[in-house]
Parts: structure tokens; sequence; C-alpha cells
């Protein structure tokens, strides 16, 4: 089918990189002439696994292409896809300034039947108002149909979850345009749920709202964890093995962030408000969050004393690993607060340095090249996202770089007991914290090596050198 898409943001591209990689034909319209160049010669703006190949291979195979005007896509497209920002308004409203007016635009070119989709993340009412836009503005009395069909993409795993979705949600009161929706989302192994519009557009909000809740749910927890001497990872284990509960989004860390979550539970409250039926519950999830990265910070201060002039390393910057977004980031907050009580921070992200450089979002901190480097001469680290290269790091030249080994881990990415034995001072998220084993840390374990040694006949030591060198 042909296919256009308007707005080659997170989801607009990776909607159409994957609609392409299945046959369809993909026209991706952007207003921006700079990134529709970039995107031209290869250039990816922003990181996902597998998108940059994804993008190269369709656009190789002429399935996918690149324009900055929208009567290309609306004349050469059967079915239209709006996928522009919808950023929050400062009392939790949605702008829906984007949305509006490309509604406007598609009418001013519309000439014969398109089916036109909401896939940007809107409130309940906008599939209405965008076809009451169209009509009003479109001079030749075409018709058309407007369809609600929500994303429901994880950053860091968009591709796999656009290919292989848990479900396709469809809102549409017309039997004719569900029918070509149908055979857009023919090639996609998942079931299709089709209801009416404002069914549709409540589920994107309720389904981040209930997982916000989860990760609340089980920071709160995590507090009780750490005052009974319970271990929290144990507790999510325990409950999350219940069918009915779930494991995932039962992670205690420094509370949930990102371009979704808080846009969409702040949007939910208001739409909540404005139809007088409030949702204090969701109110309450929006101060557990907040309060989870004041809790963490009480901890540093209480071990710390005073953080002024403290060298803290922070690994981590992205609100979450496998990504590049930077946008509502816990660990920019976390950062800039540690900033503000004086403290000297060296941080490093392997994919968000250069976004937090550009947006100059932590002002006074230095952005290391490394993990590595970042800990040099360090009086405490802070762990706040859980990206896989600090799982894998060598935490024993990690020890030997710091000026003292305290830890504190923001998303409980190490096991407790081997921090303890390499010799950390440990604080993690709702388990108890770990002092050292001083009789198993890497300078103990190097004192008792060279005792050996030292104790051993110089004949014996010659041998077994000479047996290694072996």
């Amino acid at each position: 089918m042909k296919i256009a898409i308007i707005g080659s943001g997170y989801v607009g591209l990776v909607t159409g990189a994957c609609f392409a990689e299945v046959g369809h034909e993909v026209i991706c319209i952007d207003n921006d002439q700079l990134k529709i160049d970039a995107l031209r010669s290869g250039k990816i703006p922003i990181y996902e696994p597998g998108l940059d190949q994804l993008v190269q291979r369709n656009v190789s195979a002429h399935r996918l292409s690149f324009t900055g005007s929208i009567e290309e896509g609306v004349d050469n497209s059967e079915v239209i896809f709006i996928a522009v920002p919808t950023p929050p308004q400062v009392d939790g409203n949605v702008d829906l300034t984007y949305v509006e007016r490309v509604a406007r635009e598609i009418a001013s070119v519309l000439k014969e039947y398109r089916v036109i989709v909401d896939k940007s993340t809107v409130p309940v009412k906008t599939g209405e108002k965008v076809a009451d836009t169209i009509r009003r503005y479109n001079r030749v009395d075409v018709e058309f149909d407007v369809v609600s069909n929500p994303e429901f993409l994880r950053e860091g795993s968009a591709v796999a979850d656009l290919m292989r979705p848990d479900r396709i949600v469809i809102g549409s009161n017309s039997e004719r345009a569900l029918a070509i929706m149908k055979r857009v989302y023919e090639p996609f192994p998942a079931p299709i749920m089709v209801t009416d519009i404002n069914s549709v557009e409540l589920i994107k909000h309720a389904a981040n709202s209930f997982l916000a809740l989860k990760i609340s749910y089980i920071n709160a927890l995590s507090a009780i964890c750490e005052a009974s001497g319970a271990d929290v990872e144990k507790v999510a284990n325990g409950i999350g093995a219940d069918k009915r509960i779930g494991r995932s989004f039962l992670n205690a860390g420094l509370g949930y962030g990102g371009s979704c979550f808080p846009k969409d539970l702040a949007a939910f409250i208001s739409i909540s408000e404005q139809i007088g039926v409030p949702f204090p519950l969701l109110r309450e999830v929006q101060r557990i969050n907040q309060y989870q990265r004041e809790r963490f910070l009480n901890r540093l201060r209480d071990t710390l004393w005073v953080l002024k002039e403290k060298r803290i390393a922070v690994w981590g910057l992205t609100f979450k690993p496998d990504t590049d977004d930077v946008r509502s980031s816990v660990a920019v907050d976390l950062v800039n607060d540690l900033v503000r009580e004086g403290a000297r921070v060296t941080a490093y992200d392997p994919k968000g340095n250069q976004r937090v450089r550009e947006l100059n979002l932590c002002p006074g901190v230095h952005l290391a090249d490394s993990a590595l480097e970042a800990v040099r001469d360090a009086q405490t680290l802070v762990l706040a996202t859980e990206w896989p290269d600090f799982a894998a790091i060598d935490l024993t030249e990690v020890f030997r770089r710091m000026h003292t080994p305290i830890v504190f881990d923001g998303r409980n990415l190490f096991d407790p007991q081997t921090m303890r034995d390499l010799g950390f001072q440990y604080y993690p998220i709702g388990r108890p914290s770990t002092k050292a084993n001083n009789n198993n840390s890497p300078i103990a374990l190097l004192a008792s090596t060279l005792k050996t040694v030292q104790s051993t006949p110089r004949r014996q030591r010659r041998n077994e050198v000479s047996q290694g060198s072996r």
C-alpha cells in the first residue's frame, strides 16, 4: 500500500521504516528541511537499535522516501498518518497545535478519499476535532475518514515492538476505513482490536498511566523494604510471579521519566478533571515518583554529610538504556540537584552525552569520554541509568580509580554481595546496604598476595614464576 507519515520524529520515523520493511511504499514528511536532507543522505537523527539499518535498507529498495511537501504525500498515498509532537503544557494539558495545523494542511490539499490516522498520543475527542477541522478547511467537500491508531513503542526496543506487537488497536467508525487499516497491518503478526475512536484514544493514556502506577508502587514499597531490612528484588519476584500481576515494571529505582509517562500521566489527570471525573490516584503516582528522587538524595546526604565540593561520578544521563533520549530524564534532574548543592559532578552516558551537550541540560557538569574516566578520584559513584555497558565493566578497576569506594546504585544493577566482596560501600534501592568486606577487597587481596609471596622461599618463588611464564 501507499502510505504517508506526517512527522519524522521518533514515532513517525520508526513507523515509516517498519511499514516499508513489510513491503509498503512509504513517504515520510517533515517541515524541517535540514532533517529531510539528513535522512536522504542516510543520517538518522535519533539513536534506536536497528533503526539506521532499517532506514538505509528500505531507502535503497525505494520503499521509503522523504519529503517536505504534505501535498506530495497526500496526493500519492491511500493512508495518511499524523505523527507530530503533542507536547505538554504547564497545566498538564496536551498542546495540540501541531495536530490542528496538520489537519488544516491536509484539508487544503485533499482532492479524493483518504484515511487520516491519528498516530500521535492525543486526548479523547481529538479524532472528532481533526475530522471537524478537515471538513471546515477542505473547499471541495471530499469524502474522508479519520481513524485513531495509537503507538505502543518503547524507546530502545521500538523496532521490535512495531514488527512484533502485542496488539494493534484501531478506533474507527467506518467499515471502509477499517478495511483499509486491516490491509495496512496484514503483514504484522498480532491480534487487531477494533473499537470506537473515543475508546481507543483513552487506551494509550490509560495504559501508560497504569505502567507508571506499577513503577511508583514498587518504589513506594522499596522505602518499606529499606526500613524493614527486606529486599525489594525478592519481594518483586514474589509478587511478580502471580500471573495477575506480572514481573514487568516492578523494578525499583529512581522513578520513571522520558517523553511519554510524565506527559501522558499529566494529560490523563487533566482529561479526567475536564470531564468532571477527577483521578486522584494518578496524582499520588506523580507524588511518589517525585519523592523517590528526593529520598535518594537524602540517602546521599546522610552518607556523605556534605555534598558541597564532593567529587561525584554519575553513570547515565538518558532516561533509560538503549536510547539517546534525555527528555524528562530523572538522571539529568538528579545531576542538576547535585550541582545545585555544590557537588563537582563528572557524568558519562554511552549515547546521551552529545544530547546533553547540545541542549545544555547540565551546566557546570564535566562530561567524561568513558565510564572509567568519570570515576577517576571520585568520592562517590551514582548509577542513574542501567546501561548494559555498566554491568559489564571491570569493577576492580573502578575500585582502583576511585578516591573512596562508595556506590549509590539507583537502578539495582549490581549484586550487593559482589560489591561487598570487592570492597565497595554499596547503597542500592530497597535492598540492605552493604559495608565493604575488607578481607575480600581488591586492596586486601593484593596485600594478602604480597604477604604470601614474601613468606615463600626465594627458590620456590623462582620456580613458580618460571612455571607460570611457560
